[in-house]
């Protein structure tokens, strides 16, 4: 049973990427993902139909757009998007998050674009 309960080291998992808008899984938890992510620009606005969404900055500065507003994140601190809300990430420079979503999460959501990501690695 033990066998199955490992560490993990998110700095050495945050080495094995180097695409942005790419995410990993790096664990799971019941039916939720833990995802790890490299993201710089600015991504596609969206919302997800029957998931909410967990955001915490592991390193590095990143924005939430919402529609009325905007959530300026820092290391350490974290957003959860309700479902249905839509929303926008965006880091002027390199940041390293951290996501949990359902299992049935698609990164983009209500849109299908250059950047969905169906198939998802796991690290």
């Amino acid at each position: 049973m033990s066998e199955r309960v490992q560490k993990v080291n998110l700095k050495e998992k945050a080495e094995k990427i180097s695409t942005y808008w790419d995410p990993k899984i790096i664990g799971r938890v019941n039916q939720m993902m833990a995802k790890i992510a490299r993201i710089k620009g600015t991504f596609t606005w969206h919302h997800h139909e029957k998931e909410d969404e967990l955001f915490y900055v592991i390193d590095g500065e990143m924005i939430i757009e919402l529609k009325d507003q905007q959530i300026h994140l820092k290391p350490g601190e974290m957003v959860i998007i309700p479902q249905g809300v839509e929303h926008r990430p965006v880091a002027e420079t390199d940041c390293l998050i951290l996501m949990f979503e359902l299992e049935t999460t698609l990164n983009t959501g209500n849109v299908v674009n250059e950047y969905t990501q169906s198939d998802l690695e796991e690290i």
